[in-house]
């Protein structure tokens, strides 16, 4: 069967957004006086929500502390926000064009909270590509819960057989698998091809471009 739609995870897979975050988690860090965690450790909690970002990194840390932390995060992030505005990852725009062409609809599930993506998209120019957009504040259980893809599913009147879920980190794969929908992992974000492969990708692929081949396939 054909896929009939694709569902986007949004940092590391659409948006080239690592350094940000790493610069972010650690100005947060500073500012609250929190021994700073490496660039390796705050990459890992990429695809969880900040809240859950820094209760990983910091184990001892209440969920108060942690809430305290995500204000103190977005805050920093908006204070030069026009500086922050990721990149697409190559071949993002024109495979978008292709699978939009192609009569494909998609959507994103994100573990980013819903106004620093909208402002994202629309500002690299993708918006208009999704039907549906469900950040991490839209939904009561995130990554690797499947809630998020159900929720889509739901909500657009599709069955787990008709998408696909793209991702660069193992909680997105997992998400798509507790949903029963299909996977595809990117090497060019934040995980191997081995983590992937390991979360039970059903397709790796190095290049966004070839999701175009693997909608073919389905």
């Amino acid at each position: 069967m054909r896929c009939k739609h694709i569902i986007f995870d949004f940092d590391g897979t659409l948006g080239d957004t690592r350094h940000t975050i790493v610069e972010m988690f650690q100005a947060t860090m500073r500012e609250m006086n929190l021994e700073v965690r490496s660039e390796a450790e705050c990459v890992a909690t990429i695809g969880l929500t900040l809240e859950q970002g820094f209760m990983t990194m910091y184990p001892t840390m209440s969920r108060e502390q942690a809430q305290q932390c995500v204000l103190r995060y977005r805050d920093i992030l908006y204070r030069d926000i026009d500086k922050n505005i990721p990149r697409c990852f190559e071949g993002v725009v024109t495979t978008l064009a292709e699978l939009h062409r192609r009569g494909v609809t998609m959507s994103i599930a994100s573990s980013r909270s819903s106004p620093s993506l909208l402002l994202f998209m629309r500002s690299m120019g993708i918006a208009d590509y999704f039907c549906y957009v469900l950040g991490s504040d839209n939904v009561t259980s995130h990554k690797p819960n499947p809630e998020p893809v159900n929720n889509i599913l739901a909500k657009l009147n599709l069955s787990p057989s008709d998408a696909i879920m793209v991702g660069d980190m193992p909680v997105d794969i997992l998400m798509g698998r507790n949903a029963s929908v299909r996977s595809v992992g990117v090497t060019y974000g934040n995980s191997s091809r081995e983590e992937l492969s390991a979360a039970g990708a059903d397709h790796v692929i190095d290049s966004i471009a070839e999701l175009t081949n693997i909608v073919d396939l389905q």
